[in-house]
């Protein structure tokens, strides 16, 4: 049986995910083989997962915080490609809960996403890979090209203030992104447009702290943006992924940048499909299985692997609000949640750990072969 979960938002990590349900499911069946394969779709644990499983070199860095403080940050290289995450700069998780509001969705940077890859352009990689997810910011990854040296300017040549509110002021960039010929990769974990009901300030700017105006104001904010980014050759705006980490994912494809879904890549890396011809069940699992999970995210690349295999697939996650129909529409054969099982939303993450193993107790005696 394969074990492979992306992390359960701010609350356990990948790794510890997999070994909670490994812990529930060995009380009710011991003789079970488990396999445990944390993984990760390009938001909080991309590069983590990556480095369990390959290996590699780490280059740690202090940048720039979604705020403009300093944040430890590191990125992975591995041969001539280096791996980063967009979160490990600008995640939400370093957004307290009380700061989540309209006035910081609207000022957040992805400067710090800039210095990392101008770090691993500089150390002379042939490749950058950045995982896309997690952010809490909507600037359409203006921060980054600044620090890569692009500065967005407005009609006087004055360079914008930090996050995408200001990008209502944008009307072009001040040099070109110092890339060096280095390979662009966009991993992202959802495939988004940049504007629009289903873009990146309307889908997820409410979880940043974005009220209705704000999310209105940055949606405006972006599409005057974008129209400076086609500057660069490339007009993404309507691009899938353009709308993932806040927009920085259009802002890495006007720079030429490749897009491959973060599951799937890290699904290629890690051989979850050879670790699947040999499973009879594969669990999976995140904080929330709701209707996002089913544009991209990890658990439709476990699902659908192990549907292409015959094996039936599980999700053990700290919410569901997905129907069983359309579960089953990506391969998922039945959902679990742990805020049901355990009593409450409440409950459930007074002892996150604790309660997603007891939810695999309960699930290993239905499964359990």
């Amino acid at each position: 049986m394969i074990v492979a979960p992306d992390s359960f938002g701010g609350t356990l990590s990948a790794t510890a995910a997999a070994e909670a349900i490994a812990e529930g499911w060995r009380r009710t069946a011991p003789d079970d083989e488990l396999v445990l394969l944390p993984l990760a779709d390009g938001g909080t644990g991309f590069v983590d997962v990556l480095h369990a499983a390959l290996g590699g070199d780490w280059h740690p860095l202090v940048v720039t915080g979604p705020f403009g403080d300093p944040v430890d940050a590191r990125w992975l290289r591995i041969g001539d490609t280096a791996y980063l995450e967009s979160a490990a700069a600008c995640g939400l998780h370093l957004v307290p809960r009380d700061r989540r509001d309209p006035a910081t969705a609207r000022t957040v940077t992805t400067r710090g996403v800039g210095e990392l890859v101008a770090d691993a352009v500089a150390d002379g990689v042939e490749e950058v890979v950045i995982g896309l997810g997690g952010s809490a910011t909507t600037d359409g990854g203006a921060g980054m090209l600044a620090a890569l040296g692009a500065v967005p300017v407005d009609d006087a040549g004055v360079p914008l203030s930090p996050g995408g509110a200001a990008l209502a002021g944008a009307a072009r960039l001040d040099g070109v992104p110092a890339l060096g010929g280095v390979r662009l990769v966009a991993a992202a974990d959802v495939d988004n447009p940049l504007l629009g009901p289903h873009g990146a300030a309307a889908v997820f700017g409410p979880q940043k702290g974005a009220d209705a105006d704000a999310v209105a104001e940055l949606d405006a904010a972006l599409a005057r943006f974008a129209d400076v980014l086609a500057v660069l050759g490339r007009d993404v705006r309507d691009e899938p992924g353009a709308g993932a980490a806040g927009g920085l994912g259009a802002a890495l494809l006007a720079c030429g940048a490749s897009r491959v879904s973060g599951a799937g890549l890290v699904r290629e890396l890690v051989g979850l499909d050879t670790a699947l011809d040999r499973a009879g069940i594969a669990i999976t699992g995140e904080g929330s299985f709701d209707w996002q999970s089913l544009r991209g995210k990890l658990i439709t690349a476990v699902a659908r692997a192990a549907a292409d295999r015959g094996v039936p697939c599980l999700v053990l996650a700290g919410q569901v609000s997905v129907g069983k129909r359309e579960a089953a529409s990506v391969g998922v054969d039945a959902a679990y949640g742990v805020a049901d099982d355990a009593g409450g939303v409440v409950a459930s993450m007074a002892d996150p750990a604790g309660t997603l193993a007891a939810l695999a107790e309960r699930v290993a005696a239905r499964w359990s072969r």
